[in-house]
């Protein structure tokens, strides 16, 4: 019922920064390669921190 007030834990935070990256990344691919690029890289960071917990 008070779902809204529950903290994210660390793994639903970077979830929602990899999606939010992908995002700009795939907006960035019509306009400038290279800063697309860049955001798929970070994003493929988070992921790796991503499977690395437990």
């Amino acid at each position: 019922m008070f779902s809204f007030f529950k903290k994210k834990s660390k793994k639903e935070q970077l979830q929602a920064k990899y999606e939010k990256l992908l995002g700009e990344a795939h907006k960035l691919s019509t306009v400038n390669r290279k800063l697309s690029d860049e955001k798929v890289y970070e994003a493929d960071q988070i992921l790796k921190e991503i499977e690395s917990l437990p």
